[in-house]
């Protein structure tokens, strides 16, 4: 079964930090790109940072500067280094991997981040 697991969310003060990660397993592609997306109810869901196999990474401005993605590539595992949090920041974090061609893709079950003011 394909599937990735995501762990490592909860409840935090603004300021503080929180680590996400995720592992993906069963895939039956090779995974290119790998990736955090957030999601607020009533809004679409957004990327946060994305990690490829060859270390191209983009993140989302609002995040710059204060969240870090890493990833191993060996383990097909991405983590999601959170600092400096905000209130705003709050949101359902999803765990993404995508193929090379951009036709297969793989979402995780989500993980609350919730950060209190």
């Amino acid at each position: 079964q394909e599937q990735l697991v995501e762990s490592g969310g909860g409840l935090v003060e603004a300021g503080g930090s929180l680590r996400l990660s995720c592992a993906a397993s069963g895939v039956s592609f090779s995974i290119n790109a790998m990736g955090w997306y957030r999601q607020t109810p009533g809004k679409q869901r957004e990327l946060v940072a994305a990690r490829n196999r060859g270390g191209s990474v983009s993140y989302a401005d609002s995040v710059k500067g204060r969240f870090t993605i890493s990833r191993d590539n060996a383990e097909n595992t991405v983590y999601l280094e959170m600092n400096s949090l905000r209130p705003e920041d709050t949101a359902v974090y999803y765990c993404n991997a995508e193929d090379y061609r951009l036709t297969r893709a793989l979402w995780g079950q989500g993980t609350q981040v919730t950060v209190s003011s």
